[in-house]
């Protein structure tokens, strides 16, 4: 269980946001700068809250009144950005196998393989990111995050720039990392089919705020 409740402000932009979030994925919709990324870039460590708390599970990685704040390397979450960010000196192998080779071999949930395969990236291993596409390199972000294994996957858009058919292909297999694992998701999106199909219950973003929450009930 994810839980938030804390106050973010930057120039004349304000985010409030509460939630309890459990297992399973969790959409999150609105227009464009409701604040959607901004509170993926807060749960992740990257921003800093002025005022409130969040807490995963038992631990607490934000208490703002007691001074706490657990920095982003330490909350073992995966973030997929929306134009798939990677280490621009490290090749793709190292990308995938960045956070990966520091695990115990006992809590990795997929393998390399697996990923190479699904992801359709084994031949671009040796490859540096500035010689990838837009699509190689939202591949490469999101096998980096997976073979992480993350205790709570931040997807911001990782579809965005990817065509129909790896889109299809991918999908469900998120959908089939969710059914498998404890790993809850959080996962922006405009595509309404996307969220249909992946998501258990969507927050709603308008102008800072969460302002609705919707059960869905997939036909998949």
């Amino acid at each position: 269980m994810l839980s938030f409740d804390f106050s973010y402000a930057r120039g004349g932009f304000q985010l409030d946001a509460r939630a309890d979030v459990a297992n399973g994925v969790t959409g999150i919709c609105g227009p464009s700068g409701s604040g959607k990324s901004t509170l993926l870039l807060l749960l992740a460590g990257l921003l800093k809250p002025q005022s409130g708390q969040l807490r995963m599970r038992d631990d607490v990685l934000v208490d703002r009144a007691r001074k706490i704040f657990v920095p982003a390397w330490r909350r073992h979450f995966g973030l997929v950005f929306q134009d798939g960010q990677l280490f621009p000196h490290l090749s793709v192998r190292d990308n995938l196998l960045y956070g990966f080779e520091r695990l115990a071999p006992a809590s990795r949930l997929f393998t390399l393989d697996t990923v190479l395969q699904l992801l359709e990236i084994g031949h671009l291993l040796e490859r540096r990111p500035a010689l990838l596409s837009g699509g190689e390199r939202q591949r490469v972000a999101l096998g980096r995050a997976l073979l992480y294994s993350p205790r709570l996957l931040l997807l911001d858009e990782p579809l965005s720039s990817l065509d129909e058919r790896l889109k299809q292909q991918i999908l469900p297999f998120l959908k089939r990392v969710k059914d498998e694992t404890r790993i809850p998701m959080l996962y922006v999106s405009h595509a309404q089919a996307e969220v249909e199909f992946l998501a258990d219950r969507v927050l709603m973003m308008d102008r800072g705020k969460l302002v609705d929450v919707e059960r869905i009930t997939a036909s998949s």
